[in-house]
């Protein structure tokens, strides 16, 4: 129903489309993600209802993440912990899930971090912002090589955390005006790992999942391949994180993406996205974001100006010696504070619910 307020689409829109598709093998790439996210699909995803989780409990998980993943087992809050462990088991919905099955299904995530390198993507940022001439950067060439495309992907400010909904969720801005048309599918992908963690580690406490706005104007061509991946990631790397993603206005692009990547999708994750003309997405931004009206940003016809903070790449500055223009660190600060304004406004994640 969503897709019935599609404009109509134009030759050059038909064109950029064919044009993806005839350039990757879609149809056997679309199989093997499919193969791969039944295989990561759990039959209670989702599923609502809490059972208590004792402290000793908790304590036991902990000790056996710090076990297994010493470098990384803190990027798992105890809020998301305890929300996976206190789900109802799906082979019997009256009782909490086992304590095994609760550290298989945190384990799977941790290794499918190890397996994309997220720990190892905020170094980069680090490597990437200082002199490519430092100690550092002439002992590790491909690692340097590996961080100067993530900033290029960073530096269009095409993705970036600002702000929070009156529940406490951080709000992720895809602006998809400024994305390359020909970008780099892994450092795109790493680029929204990077980004991911760093909105999931300013979260308020108690709060585990967040919100992502999505201005579809002027979208580049689909590239099927980066599409794929980041559903991959969605599924393997973020089970549960995604509360809503709401896009606007809804063009031809954003049906093929859509046509796309449905039918890969778990039934869970399909609806948590909002397709909406901008009069209906508008009213959603107001009742959702934390100030309201006031919230929207210009690009979708507000007043809040995120481009004092994000601008367009040519008008952003280095912000250190390296080629990283995309203010990474002043984000990641401006949320911490956003989340404290949040706090004080609402307390906490149980009092804004109420």
């Amino acid at each position: 129903k969503q897709l019935q307020e599609i404009n109509t689409m134009s030759k050059d829109e038909e064109t950029l489309i064919k044009d993806a598709l005839s350039k990757e093998d879609v149809n056997e790439e679309v199989k093997e993600a499919k193969s791969e996210i039944d295989a990561a699909e759990d039959d209670d995803e989702g599923v609502t209802g809490d059972f208590e989780v004792t402290k000793e409990e908790m304590s036991i998980i902990r000790a056996e993440l710090a076990c297994e993943f010493p470098e990384d087992y803190t990027y798992l809050s105890d809020a998301y912990v305890k929300s996976v462990a206190s789900k109802p088991y799906s082979k019997d919905p009256s009782i909490r899930r086992p304590i095994e099955y609760t550290m298989e299904k945190l384990t799977h995530v941790m290794e499918w971090r190890e397996e994309v390198g997220a720990p190892e993507m905020e170094t980069l940022i680090h490597l990437v912002n200082g002199s490519e001439y430092s100690d550092e950067a002439k002992e590790n060439p491909e690692k340097l090589v590996k961080a100067k495309l993530l900033a290029v992907s960073l530096n269009n400010a095409s993705l970036y955390w600002h702000g929070f909904t009156k529940e406490g969720k951080p709000v992720l801005w895809i602006r998809c005006g400024r994305k390359s048309w020909y970008p780099n599918v892994e450092a795109e992908v790493n680029a929204l790992i990077l980004i991911a963690d760093a909105g999931i580690k300013c979260m308020p406490e108690g709060v585990t999942d967040f919100v992502v706005i999505s201005d579809s104007n002027s979208p580049p061509p689909p590239v099927p391949s980066f599409l794929i991946n980041v559903l991959k990631a969605l599924v393997r790397g973020y089970p549960d994180r995604l509360n809503m993603l709401l896009t606007a206005p809804v063009g031809s692009i954003i049906q093929f993406v859509m046509n796309l990547l449905m039918p890969l999708m778990p039934g869970r994750l399909a609806g948590k996205f909002l397709l909406k003309d901008m009069d209906n997405a508008t009213e959603i931004m107001k009742d959702m974001l934390m100030n309201g009206e006031e919230d929207i940003p210009t690009f979708l016809g507000g007043t809040a100006d995120h481009d004092q903070y994000y601008p367009d790449e040519y008008y952003a500055k280095n912000q250190g010696e390296g080629s990283l223009k995309f203010d990474y660190f002043g984000m990641i600060e401006r949320l911490k504070e956003q989340a404290k304004i949040w706090e004080e406004k609402f307390g906490t994640k149980e009092e804004a619910e109420e």
